[in-house]
């Protein structure tokens, strides 16, 4: 038997990167996808690649997850589908970085409804059905959440992060009575679409910080996902409010010296 045999998950952000990788490795382990991205073209790439490999997902619009009707209909669509959901996955998001002193308000409120409010929002939304399956919550976290940068000024990203694990416990708390677990995966530097055309571009001081890493590389989105499918699947049945963090050991020394 396949790890999430059964199981229907509700995974954000599927159109590439972590969000692409966790949708195709949950279909591999048996789960049914729900998925959904504001790249709604390339959502439905997932789609066809999950049923090229013999899975099962369905996308059903364009998902904006700081919308809560949007957000709303696609929980809809899972539980129409699928008659319930078991798992969710708040893995979508987005941010802008800048320096306390630089960063406009507008950038700021941007980060925190695109990476905290989105995760209530589908939460929420999907509570009541997580209830009457006794399912489970994995959010994203992020290292950013946990130590403060000398090398990336991100008070927005950091902050939301950092709501994000707090809030994971919180809904541990309260969805225990309920037997829904709630856990979180922080992930450390990771390479995808986007972290290669920022924070390791060749013009990034972060470029390097594969040499800070106390494993020595960077971490893939599978690295992610394999986190994440333990912490969504049977195995991990005693384990709630925990934040698994996915970074080589990066977050637990201090940075060596520059190179």
């Amino acid at each position: 038997m396949k790890r999430l045999d059964g199981k229907v998950a509700l995974i954000s952000g599927i159109a590439r990167g972590q969000g692409r990788a966790a949708a195709l490795r949950f279909a591999a382990e048996g789960a049914l996808v729900v998925g959904g991205d504001l790249l709604h073209t390339k959502a439905l790439e997932t789609q066809r690649l999950i049923g090229r490999n013999g899975g099962t997902a369905i996308v059903p619009g364009p998902l904006d997850v700081t919308d809560e009707e949007s957000v709303r209909a696609c929980v809809e669509e899972a539980t129409a589908a699928f008659g319930g959901i078991d798992i969710v996955y708040a893995n979508a998001g987005a941010v802008r970085f800048g320096a306390i002193d630089e960063q406009s308000y507008e950038d700021f409120a941007f980060t925190m409804r695109a990476e905290l409010d989105s995760v209530w929002l589908t939460v929420r939304a999907a509570w009541p059905h997580l209830a009457t399956r006794r399912g489970c919550v994995l959010t994203v976290g992020s290292t950013a959440g946990l130590t403060g940068s000398l090398t990336n000024r991100r008070t927005a990203h950091s902050a939301s992060k950092g709501a994000v694990i707090a809030m994971t416990r919180q809904l541990a708390a309260e969805g225990a009575p309920l037997g829904i677990r709630a856990n979180c995966v922080s992930p450390g530097m990771i390479t995808t679409e986007g972290s290669r055309d920022n924070l390791l571009a060749d013009d990034h001081p972060m470029r390097t910080i594969a040499g800070h890493i106390p494993l020595g590389r960077v971490g893939t989105p599978d690295d992610v996902v394999n986190a994440a499918v333990f912490l969504a699947s049977d195995e991990a049945a005693y384990i709630t409010g925990a934040n698994l963090v996915v970074d080589g050991g990066w977050s637990t020394v201090l940075p060596g010296a520059a190179t």
